[in-house]
């Protein structure tokens, strides 16, 4: 964050710096010229900065606000959208080194076609954007026609028009490449452009390596959510992968039911954590053959808080934390620990409660074996608009029917 910070301060300052020395050249300009071309140039300068500054803010947000919910390929594009803007260009691609494979594929375009997009690949060293890459270095091409280094990679009519490729680069490391076309109305890319165009791609590499290790995190708590789902499986005998099983189902239901996004990790955690409070239950309790007590169940009943208090400490846990504490309610106001009813409680809790009922009854038990399928979905037919979402119930029932199979968008 310090560094994120530092940044957005030294560009600030270039920017006022550059202000500064243009604002200086055009009072140096003869009075013959200056009386309209300089307030023209003065008005074209203050835009260009307004559209830059618009630029950094719209990347940096997403590095800063929503790396754990914008897509790879949605912020390529918002790249690629910002320099043709600021540019005036009228097409343009964004290339990502692929490391498995040693290439250049175009991961975000515009004005080029579908069939070009994803017949292409470059190798570092080949073409105007492989050397680019392979150097580090920005190669200007005024007649790619006449280039023997300009690789074929976007038609015959983008050929014609000069275009710019400047090599995206993390801590002097290359991981891609920006090629932008000029305008026809434009006789060359001035030397604003090129330093326009070498912020956006600072920026753009300091965004990409915020989402990377946002991106890293998710897999670490991913990591600790799975390792704790073990944990319960092991203390409630009964369960054997019941949290592993639960996890899948709840996210392939979770994008049955259109749910946004970003909250599909956060149901598929909740399905594996939603038991957690269980490991501050007695073991003897958990594990009872026969049927437990008014004050066994009560305990028992306690698992849902504990789970909240164990979970809500943690700030990107906290969606899940809601749903581990309300899994236990019912649609009709009877359930615990609160008696939400209906739409009050979170639809992910509204999943968990039922792929986990459904999970209990399809196990064998300490006190009976498991119930068969049509039993099982008998009992969640009935349930259904008394402990169970009537929506969530027929969504579950569809796919379980069908197979799970993988959703398409």
């Amino acid at each position: 964050m310090i560094y994120l910070l530092s940044l957005a301060v030294v560009i600030l300052l270039f920017i006022i710096g550059a202000l500064l020395r243009r604002l200086y050249d055009l009072r140096l300009e003869k009075p013959s010229a200056e009386a309209g071309g300089a307030e023209v140039s003065l008005k074209t300068t203050w835009a260009k900065f307004d559209e830059l500054l618009t630029s950094l803010l719209t990347i940096h947000e997403i590095g800063i606000v929503n790396a754990g919910t914008i897509k790879k390929e949605e912020f390529y594009q918002t790249v690629l959208e910002s320099a043709c803007e600021l540019i005036n260009s009228p097409r343009g691609s964004l290339m990502i080194h692929d490391a498995q494979h040693d290439e250049l594929t175009i991961a975000a375009a515009r004005n080029i076609s579908r069939d070009v997009i994803e017949s292409t690949r470059i190798k570092p060293g080949l073409g105007i954007a492989g050397r680019a890459f392979q150097t580090g270095e920005t190669i200007f091409v005024t007649d790619p026609a006449q280039s023997n280094q300009y690789k074929d990679f976007i038609g015959k009519e983008e050929q014609k028009d000069p275009f710019i490729a400047i090599p995206l680069k993390l801590k002097d490391k290359p991981f891609g490449v920006l090629n932008l076309h000029l305008s026809r109305e434009k006789e060359s890319f001035t030397d604003y452009d090129l330093k326009f165009l070498t912020l956006l791609a600072g920026e753009t590499a300091i965004t990409l390596e915020n989402i990377k290790l946002y991106e890293s995190l998710e897999n670490f708590y991913l990591e600790m959510v799975q390792t704790l789902a073990r944990v319960i499986d092991a203390k409630d005998s009964y369960t054997g992968d019941h949290a592993g099983r639960a996890r899948q189902k709840a996210r392939r239901l979770a994008e049955e039911l259109r749910m946004p996004e970003k909250m599909l990790r956060y149901v598929e955690y909740a399905a594996l954590l939603h038991d957690i409070g269980k490991i501050g239950i007695d073991g003897a309790i958990l594990s009872k053959p026969g049927k437990l007590t008014t004050e066994e169940y009560e305990e028992i009943k306690k698992h849902p808080a504990i789970g909240y208090q164990i979970l809500s400490p943690i700030h990107f846990l906290g969606p899940v934390a809601q749903m581990v504490l309300y899994h236990q309610e019912w649609f009709n106001g009877l359930g615990y620990p609160e008696g939400l009813k209906g739409e009050e409680i979170p639809l992910g809790a509204r999943i968990v409660a039922t792929i986990d009922a459904w999970d209990a009854m399809r196990s064998d038990r300490p006190y009976r074996k498991a119930l068969s399928t049509e039993i099982a979905e008998d009992q969640l037919i009935k349930g259904s608009g008394r402990q169970f979402d009537p929506e969530v119930v027929k969504a579950f029932l569809k796919l379980e029917k069908s197979g799970w199979p993988e959703f398409e968008k």
